[in-house]
């Protein structure tokens, strides 16, 4: 009996304790920023973290991030700190498009830790000025294309229509150069007069260090984070200001961090279902654990 009692309490404390941590958790994220404001400061410097693998998921919650900050009237500039080698392609341009959007309205200044490679880079590209770290890894326009059928074998993509989509290797192939081309001349766009290499060069899709990505226009100064929320500031004409720092959560984040799963189907764990044959069109930069040697790989970087 005294067994079951003990079983019982631990179970009602256990549920609070999830409860709680729920709660918390919610609490952070909902708490107007306005709280935690200094007395006498001119104004607010927004830093948004992007630092994971770009999916559709992950993406949609940075771009709600991004849409709050824009339509918060207390923030003034936003900071980007990125430290990500990049993801989906759908993913990053709807990342892309947020910041697009963001910079429109307000200075948007990124700060690159590690990296800001291939479909990360691309989201940055709307940014006034970005800075880099000596060491950072900045670059890599190109695209891959991964195909892996329903039972994670390697596919075929030389011989007849693929059964999922209908589509030929060359089809495939020129897929993935509309795709390159609209991502080299998104860079020749956004840089301008900044970067000195040919579209070409930009189209071989390497990678450079900060001090490199600086000479050749694909970053702008060297710097670390408090340089760019200093500069965000200035942009906004800021004689004081405080920093917001916001990370982007989502529900499934939550979940997740608690020990227990939403149970919903995102474009990762699709690809990944039994029956289902799929090509992935990735920016990437290096081959992401998941597809392995389980895949096709058509890659695209050549001017």
């Amino acid at each position: 009996m005294s067994n079951r009692i003990d079983d019982f309490v631990r179970e009602l404390l256990s549920s609070y304790a999830v409860l709680a941590i729920i709660g918390i958790l919610v609490g952070a994220i909902l708490i107007p920023p306005g709280l935690g404001a200094v007395a006498g400061a001119d104004g607010t410097v927004a830093v948004v973290t992007i630092d994971e693998s770009i999916t559709g998921a992950t993406a949609d919650t940075t771009a709600q991030e991004l849409r709050d900050v824009r339509e918060d009237d207390s923030i003034d500039a936003v900071v980007l700190r990125v430290d990500s080698g990049g993801g989906a392609v759908t993913g990053s341009e709807t990342q892309y498009r947020a910041v697009k959007r963001l910079a429109q309205e307000k200075p948007v200044v990124t700060s690159v830790r590690s990296m800001a490679a291939s479909g990360a880079y691309y989201t940055i590209l709307p940014s006034d000025t970005i800075y880099a770290q000596p060491s950072s890894m900045v670059g890599h326009v190109g695209v891959i294309a991964s195909y892996a059928d329903s039972e994670g074998v390697p596919a075929s993509m030389t011989s007849g229509p693929d059964k999922a989509s209908g589509a030929t290797i060359d089809e495939y192939q020129a897929q993935l150069e509309t795709l390159k081309r609209s991502f080299v001349s998104t860079v020749m766009n956004e840089r301008g007069e900044e970067i000195t290499l040919s579209r070409t060069e930009v189209a071989q899709a390497k990678i450079y260090t900060g001090a490199e990505a600086v000479e050749n226009g694909y970053a702008d100064r060297i710097g670390g984070l408090e340089t760019a929320i200093q500069a965000a500031a200035e942009k906004a004409d800021l004689g004081s200001y405080e920093t917001e720092h916001r990370d982007p959560v989502s529900i499934t984040d939550l979940l997740s961090l608690i020990g227990l799963e939403s149970g919903s189907t995102t474009p990762e764990t699709l690809f990944h279902s039994p029956g289902v044959d799929r090509v992935r069109y990735l920016a990437l930069w290096g081959t992401p654990a998941e597809i392995g040697t389980n895949s096709t790989e058509v890659t695209t970087y050549a001017g």
